[in-house]
Formats: structure tokens, C-alpha cells, sequence
């Protein structure tokens, strides 16, 4: 059970463990040529957590963790589990160059967080990659409702299409959606992105 597995891996106390546990595993996702794929993208895990931590990022790490914990709880009930998904999301959206608050909208909108959702066109897991994207990044034997490999994909996903748009979220959005040209499902993800995650006090801001 994942559950099982991640409750008996723990979570790290000090700093050092902290950016350690941000770690999804040591395995590469092996990118394949990609037009104007970020070359960011090709690092992996590894090179990443060698590089050496601003004490001010340890920091802002652990700020925006505890500023995303109240209103994840309301989907994870697990505290485990909810502790290692944001530590995750945090990591693979940093990596790839995008807000961890808006991959964690996106999962909202794609899954509810269902780490072993299938929608009816065969989109898989917590960021509904569709299979097909197993032959252009990564390997066969990739599970796509492993989670962390999961949001491996959708966020190198996601980043390579903000690229192609040169830093336009919506058509980025519309692209990973399958909706080029319309803009319903952007507005979502943006939507639940400022109602959601966001700190509160910025919450206050947007709703006033």
C-alpha cells in the first residue's frame, strides 16, 4: 500500500534530512529531444540535491510547506503522506521552473489528488499524464500512478509547453489539456490556484 510505505519512510526533522526527503528517487527521467525542451529539465534528482542550499531557501522551503499544509489537509487526510506529497511537488515544480502552488492547482483540477485516478480518454494519476508521453520521456517500465514519478512527468510536461508559449500560462495550460485555443480549462487551474494555494493573506487580496 502506498500509504503503508510512506508512513513507515518518516519525515526528516533537520535541515540536511529536509532536503534530502525532497529527493523522488535516484533514477533520471530520461528526457528525449523535445523542441526547446529546458535544459533544466535534463537534471536529475541527484545533481539537484548536490548543489549546495542557500540557508534562505531552506527557509522559504519550509515556509511555503507549512503555508500549503491547512489546505492540502483538505484533500490528504494523511499526515504522512500529505507531509511527503508537498515535499515532492515542491521539488519537481522547483526543478522544472514552475510555481509549486500552481502544479498543486493542476493536480486539483486533474485528479483531486486521486493518486490512482483514470479519466475515460486514459490519463493516469495525480497530474492525468496519457501513456503516450512513456515513449517520448522515460522508460517502459514506468508506472505512471507511481505518484512521484507521476509528477515527474507532468510537471517536465507543463514546463516544456510554458516554454514552447515563451511563459504564457494559459496557452501552457490549454496545451497540457488538450484545449489550445480555448481558455475554460486555464481559467480553472488559475482559479483554484488563487482560491486555494495561495497564502492567506494574498488569498484576502484576490477575494477583496
Amino acid at each position: 500500500m502506498l500509504a503503508s510505505s510512506l508512513l513507515a519512510a518518516g519525515v526528516a526533522a533537520d535541515d540536511g534530512d529536509f532536503l534530502a526527503s525532497l529527493a523522488a528517487d535516484s533514477r533520471p527521467l530520461l528526457v528525449q529531444p523535445l523542441p526547446d525542451t529546458p535544459h533544466t529539465l535534463r537534471t536529475t534528482l541527484d545533481e539537484t540535491l548536490s548543489i549546495s542550499r542557500d540557508p534562505a531557501e531552506v527557509w522559504a522551503a519550509r515556509q511555503w510547506f507549512t503555508a500549503m499544509e491547512p489546505a492540502l489537509s483538505r484533500h490528504v487526510k494523511d499526515p504522512m503522506l500529505r507531509s511527503e506529497l508537498l515535499r515532492r511537488v515542491y521539488h519537481e515544480a522547483t526543478l522544472a521552473g514552475l510555481p509549486p502552488e500552481l502544479v498543486l492547482a493542476l493536480i486539483q483540477v486533474e485528479s483531486a489528488f486521486q493518486v490512482e485516478a483514470v479519466s475515460s480518454a486514459g490519463a493516469v494519476g495525480l497530474m492525468q499524464i496519457m501513456p503516450f508521453w512513456i515513449r517520448e520521456l522515460g522508460l517502459p517500465a514506468d508506472d505512471l500512478k507511481d505518484p512521484w514519478r507521476n509528477l515527474r512527468y507532468g510537471c517536465t510536461i507543463l514546463a516544456h509547453y510554458l516554454a514552447v508559449e515563451r511563459g504564457d500560462f494559459t496557452r501552457a495550460l490549454a496545451r497540457y489539456n488538450g484545449s489550445l485555443g480555448k481558455t475554460w480549462y486555464p481559467e480553472r487551474v488559475m482559479r483554484a490556484w488563487q482560491r486555494h494555494w495561495r497564502p492567506a493573506e494574498e488569498r484576502v487580496t484576490v477575494q477583496r
